[in-house]
């Protein structure tokens, strides 16, 4: 169950936020995503996860290691965001609730986490290892993009139903349980996108940060 605890109290609790992905490439769309929610939720820390083998998706076009390179020089300094690489030194498939689980153990059960999904990922949800433990372990910050147009399934209704809350405030007050939405800078950035542009030697520049496009030129990712 959640840690509950309120007045000044909640307010010394740690707050770290979770931004996983594969990052393949990382671009603006995460970066900003990322920010914001920080900014947000005046989170002590965001941590970047770079995903070592996502049960979900594809295979990867840049390398596990190529992508925590990439993810480390869009991170920089001055950002407020860390990248922690524990799903790449996992050596078994990178399921979320691992990771939450290993953050726990880390962390306390003191502390609030707070998973961060896209909209189209949380429609996802019921296939996920495990997903209904995840509230159990994390808060659930949900992007929502003025595009997006999945519906939501019915056992993901019943749940917003019974754990949304319309203010970020009342997520202080639990260290893990609910769900809130928030809205974003719409950026019309994909991974996918990037790797088609460079694919066809066409410039992906204002769509990543300079220094990750140096890497990926260097590296000669996602050339035919």
């Amino acid at each position: 169950m959640a840690t509950v605890i309120s007045g000044s109290d909640a307010r010394m609790r740690q707050r770290v936020g979770l931004l996983g992905g594969t990052f393949d490439p990382v671009h603006f769309g995460h970066l900003r995503s990322a920010v914001e929610v920080r900014e947000q939720l005046q989170l002590d820390e965001l941590r970047l996860i770079p995903s070592a083998r996502p049960p979900h998706r594809e295979v990867p076009g840049a390398s596990a290691g190529q992508r925590l390179a990439m993810v480390r020089l869009a991170a920089g300094e001055g950002s407020g965001l860390q990248v922690d690489d524990c799903e790449l030194r996992r050596e078994r498939p990178s399921y979320t609730v691992d990771t939450l689980e290993s953050l726990r153990a880390e962390l306390g059960n003191d502390a609030a986490l707070f998973m961060v999904l896209g909209w189209d990922a949380f429609c996802g949800l019921p296939g996920w290892h495990r997903w209904d433990e995840l509230l159990r372990l994390a808060h659930i910050v949900v992007l929502q993009r003025p595009d997006y147009d999945l519906d939501v399934p019915e056992v993901l209704k019943d749940l917003l139903a019974a754990r949304s809350v319309d203010d970020p405030a009342r997520l202080a007050q639990a260290s893990c349980g609910y769900i809130l939405c928030l809205s974003q800078t719409p950026l019309a950035i994909s991974a996918t996108h990037i790797r088609g542009l460079i694919a066809k030697g066409a410039s992906p520049r204002f769509l990543l940060p300079d220094a990750v496009l140096d890497y990926i030129e260097t590296e000669g990712l996602y050339r035919p």
